[in-house]
C-alpha cells in the first residue's frame, strides 16, 4: 500500500518519516525502532501515535513511501 509520509532530514541527510496518511487518518511517528538502510530502499520501524507497530519502506530514486506491516497494540 502506497502511503503519503511527511519526513524531516535523518542523521546521514536521508529523510525519515514524522507522520504518514493512512486512508483519511493523519498518524504521528511517536518513535523510530529500528531502520534499515539499503542502497536503493530503507525500512523504518516505526512506533505510532495510535501505539501499532508499523515498518514503512521508503523507495528514494522514486520518492515513493510504502506500507509492508501493521501490528496492532493487543
Amino acid at each position: 500500500m502506497l502511503l503519503h509520509v511527511e519526513t524531516r532530514p535523518g542523521l546521514h541527510g536521508d529523510k525519515e518519516p514524522v507522520a504518514f496518511m493512512l486512508g483519511n487518518t493523519r498518524v504521528e511517528v511517536a518513535e523510530i525502532l529500528d531502520r534499515w538502510i539499503g542502497s536503493d530502499h530503507s525500512y523504518f520501524r516505526i512506533c505510532a501515535s495510535d501505539h501499532a507497530t508499523y515498518i514503512l519502506r521508503h523507495e528514494p530514486l522514486l520518492n515513493q513511501w510504502e506500507l509492508t506491516l501493521f501490528k496492532a497494540q493487543i
